[in-house]
C-alpha cells in the first residue's frame, strides 16, 4: 500500500482538503511550515491530473500560503515537484511541496529550484 493513501485513509495529520486533494505537513521539513500537497487518488506524478485536480491542486496551494502567511509570515516560497526517479521522486504517488521561505534561511538562495543540481544553481 502505498504511505500517501494510507495517510489519507486513516485521516492522519490532514491540515486540509477540498474535493480531490488533501494537504499534511512535511514528515522532514526543509523549513518551519513545510507542506504537502497530495490527490487523493493515487497517481504517479503531475502529468497524471485531471483538469479538476489541477484546478483543486493550484487552490490548495493557494490556501495553504494564505494559511502559512498568517502562521509564520514567511518571505518567499518554494514550489516544487519531484517526477520520477530520475527527479528525486521517491513515493511514486504526486505530492507538491510548498516550502516557506525567510530572508537568511540560506546564505546564497539565488537559483532557488535550479539548486536540485548544486553546480547549477548560481548562474
Amino acid at each position: 500500500m502505498c504511505l500517501f493513501c494510507d495517510k489519507y485513509k486513516q485521516q492522519e495529520n490532514i491540515v486540509y482538503e477540498n474535493e480531490t486533494m488533501f494537504v499534511i505537513y512535511d514528515s522532514y521539513p526543509v523549513t518551519k511550515g513545510h507542506c504537502l500537497i497530495i490527490p487523493k487518488r493515487h497517481i504517479p506524478d503531475y502529468f497524471a491530473m485531471n483538469p479538476t485536480e489541477l484546478v483543486d491542486m493550484d487552490a490548495a496551494i493557494i490556501e495553504m500560503k494564505i494559511r502559512l502567511d498568517h502562521q509564520i509570515h514567511p518571505d518567499g516560497y518554494n514550489i516544487g515537484i519531484n517526477n520520477g526517479e530520475a527527479a528525486g521522486q521517491t513515493i511514486m504517488h504526486l505530492h507538491v511541496h510548498l516550502i516557506p521561505r525567510t530572508h537568511g534561511d540560506m546564505e546564497h538562495p539565488r537559483g532557488g529550484v535550479r539548486g536540485v543540481i548544486p553546480e547549477k544553481q548560481s548562474y
